[in-house]
């Protein structure tokens, strides 16, 4: 062989990255996301896009760290408003064990009664979850956040922080 020509050359390399799972219509990642009553994210999970929510929702509960003036940042929100996806029992209980509220309606059982512990009707609190909804939207104005393009998933990661940091500043100067 003519010197030129390196071994590393000649052999195939992996096209994708890490955090890139296959779901119904192609490949992905999984953005998980919570954000305050004013719609100001406070919490990043990236993942798999093969995972459902569920099994994602504590990890995504762990990066909650809001700072305080005094003492240890706040971890645990006073109350988690979801979509049916996120109806578990163990769910609900792990996030009364750990003094959240849980306001997630129930799936239509149609072969059974509603369970005990899960709330017939929703609470007051489930009218305001467009506010999480509208944060996704906020983040489809950055193209770079639709459509991924990193190979590596904490380069994405911190596309999408300073996507944060532009909507905090910007919400700081209205």
């Amino acid at each position: 062989m003519d010197s030129s020509f390196s071994g590393w050359s000649i052999c195939s390399r992996q096209k994708r990255g890490n955090g890139i799972g296959k779901t119904k219509v192609g490949k992905g990642t999984k953005v998980m996301m919570v954000s305050d009553g004013n719609g100001v994210p406070i919490g990043l999970y990236l993942d798999s896009a093969q995972h459902h929510e569920i099994r994602l929702a504590e990890a995504t509960l762990k990066t909650v760290r809001v700072p305080q003036r005094r003492g240890r940042p706040r971890t645990r929100p006073k109350e988690l408003v979801a979509d049916k996806a996120y109806d578990s029992r163990s769910f609900r209980m792990g996030l009364r064990r750990r003094g959240i509220k849980p306001t997630i309606p129930t799936i239509q059982r149609k072969s059974r009664k509603p369970r005990r512990g899960r709330p017939i009707r929703v609470g007051e609190g489930y009218r305001r979850r467009w506010i999480i909804e509208r944060c996704f939207g906020w983040m489809n104005n950055y193209r770079r956040l639709v459509v991924r393009y990193d190979r590596y998933l904490h380069i994405y990661r911190a596309f999408c922080l300073i996507a944060f940091i532009i909507w905090c500043v910007n919400r700081i100067l209205k």
